[in-house]
């Protein structure tokens, strides 16, 4: 008799506590999907004022956001440019960074998915959501953030170029 009241004790606990834990999940802001916007290329050769690119150097203060030190130490040959849109009307802020192919096509899964998460945390500390392209304008991945929640709650998608990580030789 002593088991079935301590087998039910254990069980009202366990049922109690995923009632009282569900709602707080529920509230959780979603994070918002990665913006649809198409890649605009033609920004780095003709760049609106609204526009920050690799080229853009602000004479006067830092250029938000920077992504200069993350290209010249550990991403020179990776990262080749980007593009950073400022937030408009439903639109978070944004960078679509620009990846020399042949490099992205040799590295491992791992190693992308390090790459977006560093340079996606860059973005996030700027405010700036991440999408990572190359010249073709394939979308390689995302590192997306709900901006609304602090700290900010951030989601990175990886394209379906080689999940299972055995490089680019496949």
């Amino acid at each position: 008799m002593r088991h079935h009241q301590t087998s039910f004790l254990l069980l009202l606990t366990i049922s109690l506590t995923a009632l009282l834990t569900t709602p707080l999940l529920a509230q959780t802001l979603p994070i918002p999907s990665p913006s649809s916007a198409p890649l605009e290329l033609d920004l780095l050769t003709n760049p609106k004022d609204y526009v920050i690119t690799a080229n853009t150097i602000n004479p006067t203060q830092l250029t938000v956001p920077s992504f200069w030190w993350a290209q010249q130490n550990s991403e020179e040959k990776l990262l080749d440019n980007w593009i950073a849109y400022p937030a408009f009307a439903k639109e978070p802020a944004r960078v679509d960074l620009i990846v020399n192919q042949q490099i992205w096509s040799l590295l491992d899964y791992v190693q992308r998915y390090d790459f977006v998460n560093r340079l996606g945390s860059t973005g996030r500390n700027f405010g700036y959501n991440v999408r990572v392209f190359n010249y073709q304008k394939e979308s390689l991945a995302t590192y997306t953030c709900n901006f609304s929640i602090s700290p900010a709650l951030c989601s990175i998608q990886m394209g379906n170029q080689n999940k299972i990580g055995l490089g680019g030789s496949l």
